[in-house]
């Protein structure tokens, strides 16, 4: 009987180990917006605009991330020089929600929205996303400074670099 309870509880623990954690939410899109346009007046609002992903865009985005992104047109807010994005992006194995912001072509505010991932979370830490601030793309299409990774985290830290790629161009297609 000993043998059997404690195999049962083998397999208990395995089974927990093994079931993904419920995603870790640490920012709703409107919190985001509200952070990103916090320097508007009361009462003014960002417009919310759509960009359709035709072909050019398509193939540019593919080009970042090394695989097609599955939506066929994007939400963004904006304020004149300003624009917000909401996107996804895979570590491992389940998607990351990031929001972007985007001010004058460089990158004003990074964060992780929601991280499903077992692994990799320290990149929701500010001390981390802060090396994104006044960040821009190169000519081709590549990010202007280095970002250092976090140990055990390297997949986390790879989508963030390449959504951080995607906002910055999408940002230059809607200018």
């Amino acid at each position: 009987m000993k043998k059997i309870t404690k195999q049962l509880t083998l397999i208990l623990l395995l089974t927990l180990v093994m079931v993904p954690s419920e995603a870790k939410k640490y920012l709703s899109k409107e919190q985001f917006i509200h952070q990103a346009f916090s320097y508007l007046e009361k009462g003014v609002e960002p417009t919310v605009k759509t960009l359709w992903l035709n072909d050019e865009i398509q193939e540019k985005i593919t080009e970042i991330l090394e695989h097609s992104y599955p939506k066929l047109r994007l939400r963004y807010w904006q304020h004149d020089d300003q624009t917000v994005w909401f996107l996804d992006e895979i570590g491992k194995e389940r998607p990351i929600s990031f929001g972007i912001s985007v001010k004058s072509q460089r990158i004003n505010l990074v964060k992780v929205l929601e991280f499903r991932e077992s692994r990799g979370g320290e990149i929701h830490m500010q001390a981390f996303t802060e090396q994104f601030d006044q960040i821009k793309l190169t000519d081709d299409n590549k990010l202007n400074k280095h970002i250092d990774g976090i140990t055990g985290a390297t997949m986390s830290v790879s989508a963030m670099k390449k959504i951080a790629r995607v906002a910055l161009m999408l940002d230059k297609e809607v200018r």
